[in-house]
């Protein structure tokens, strides 16, 4: 079967397409918010929670059927209807995100639950027809070019089908034994595929990611060049490795190739999560829930949430220091962060989620200058604690104040202390003298110039700080 794409400078192979060279505005950006959000935040119980209402015994299963009613009488496409979005109001979302630091946006165009957040030509269950009746993609891509950031969207189709086969199971005991979910039934294939593949592993990711369903391919190319074709995303986003072989391919061929022709250069960003090197270089590699203890050569992405994927009552979120802290680190190494802010049903934020973006957009006043526009060092930093590397390994770092992480931009220096000294100082070994170059001035950023002296033993800079301020703090350095 032939897939037909935007002609253009590329073509859909690995050979054509590892000729992408990434874009300033990426380099540049290094901060996103993502708003991963659809129906399956209803019952803002988590992630996963259209696939989990089908796992006999997970406790969203019992959530589901104590609230709802049995997954073989009432299941997600009664959840659907139920998202209504009442209070969703992208334009004041969007000045909380940029006032927080965002530099791109990320929408999602559909999760595994088979649900477009958009007007789709190719399935009818979606934003405009069903729940919000908005077109929630459109609504965000108005907002963000309003504030000319960069639209991204993530698409998780995909996963879908096997990740989907658990609503055609039943339950092996109790009161339901034998009966079959709602899945089953042939008047709902519409949502939940008129048949999948194999649907044992019945929890986690223990499921094969993609199918092998060739008229699958099909249908997922279509959806994809869709909601290309009607919002020209800047970024695209696979939740997994380039989907379906020549499949996927041709997608993001299609996407660079209608980038181009828009701009006359490829402006677009193809992320996805594959770490060989033969295909990463084909757009940049996405790290989820995780990070990387070096400078890495490719520009590269963490994505990741303060709390789950998908609003949960349960969450514990992290802290404005932990998320800026995780931010710079990830910036000193060539990196960007996506981040997600889980929105509730109606499409608001709680108070918990409001404070954080205050507290970053506090930091961002005084302490950004040495991160949007920067570049790597020629070391990322130093001090003993670290991030682990790889994907799925975040972790809350206990920073000292000896930890330091290093950007650069235009002939400055910057390093960036990750734990704030309570007497005000801090000691920068990779500016010992004799081993750097003399330094001429120190300037904290946000409250101007402040006494340091540059010895064998480091730089040492004497500061004052304001208390209860999140985050890094950030020192510009200049060398003669």
């Amino acid at each position: 079967m032939k897939f037909e794409i935007t002609p253009g400078p590329f073509q859909p192979t690995l050979e054509s397409l590892r000729s992408f060279e990434c874009p300033e505005w990426f380099r540049d950006a290094k901060l996103a918010f993502w708003s991963h959000w659809g129906p399956q935040c209803v019952p803002m119980f988590g992630d996963w929670y259209a696939r989990h209402l089908y796992v006999e015994g997970h406790d969203q299963y019992r959530h589901h059927w104590r609230v709802y009613g049995h997954p073989s009488k009432i299941g997600y496409k009664d959840i659907v209807p139920l998202w209504k979005a009442e209070k969703f109001d992208p334009e004041a979302l969007m000045d909380l995100f940029v006032n927080a630091g965002a530099k791109y946006f990320f929408g999602q165009a559909m999760h595994h639950d088979n649900f477009d957040l958009f007007d789709s030509t190719h399935n009818p269950w979606n934003a405009v027809n069903v729940g919000p009746k908005k077109d929630i993609v459109g609504l965000w891509q108005k907002a963000a070019r309003a504030h000319n950031l960069p639209f991204g969207l993530s698409e998780h189709l995909g996963a879908s089908f096997n990740w989907w086969a658990v609503n055609k199971l039943s339950d092996k005991s109790g009161p339901y034994a034998g009966v079959p979910y709602d899945g089953s039934d042939p008047a709902n294939a519409g949502l939940y595929y008129a048949a999948n593949g194999n649907p044992t592993g019945s929890s986690g990711y223990d499921f094969e990611w993609y199918t092998k369903n060739a008229d699958f391919h099909a249908h997922w190319f279509n959806r994809i060049k869709d909601v290309i074709d009607k919002y020209q995303p800047d970024l695209l986003y696979s939740d997994g490795a380039v989907p379906f072989g020549e499949v996927g391919l041709s997608i993001v061929a299609h996407l660079y190739n209608s980038s181009a022709n828009k701009n006359g250069v490829n402006r677009a960003v193809y992320n996805q999560k594959d770490t060989d090197p033969d295909v990463y270089t084909i757009g940049v590699l996405d790290i989820e829930r995780g990070g990387s203890q070096k400078i890495e050569e490719y520009p590269w992405q963490c994505d990741t949430s303060v709390g789950d994927w998908f609003y949960n009552v349960k969450d514990v979120y992290k802290s404005p220091n932990e998320v800026l802290c995780t931010f710079v680190d990830i910036v000193s190494k060539n990196g960007n962060l996506v981040l997600n802010i889980p929105q509730l049903p109606d499409g608001t934020l709680d108070d918990e989620c409001d404070y954080l973006l205050r507290r970053m957009a506090t930091w961002m006043k005084s302490n950004s200058e040495g991160i949007f526009g920067s570049r790597p060092w020629r070391i990322s930093g130093e001090g003993s604690s670290a991030a682990e590397s790889g994907a799925f390994k975040e972790s809350a770092v206990a920073w000292t104040e000896s930890d330091f992480r290093f950007t650069t931009k235009a002939n400055m220096l910057y390093a960036y202390q990750m734990k704030r000294c309570a007497q005000g100082s801090a000691l920068i070994k990779a500016f010992a003298k004799g081993q750097s170059s003399r330094v001429t001035s120190v300037r904290l950023l946000g409250a101007g110039p402040v006494e340091f002296d540059q010895t064998s033993e480091g730089l040492r800079v004497n500061y004052a700080c304001a208390e209860n301020i999140d985050g890094p703090l950030g020192i510009a350095i200049t060398q003669e």
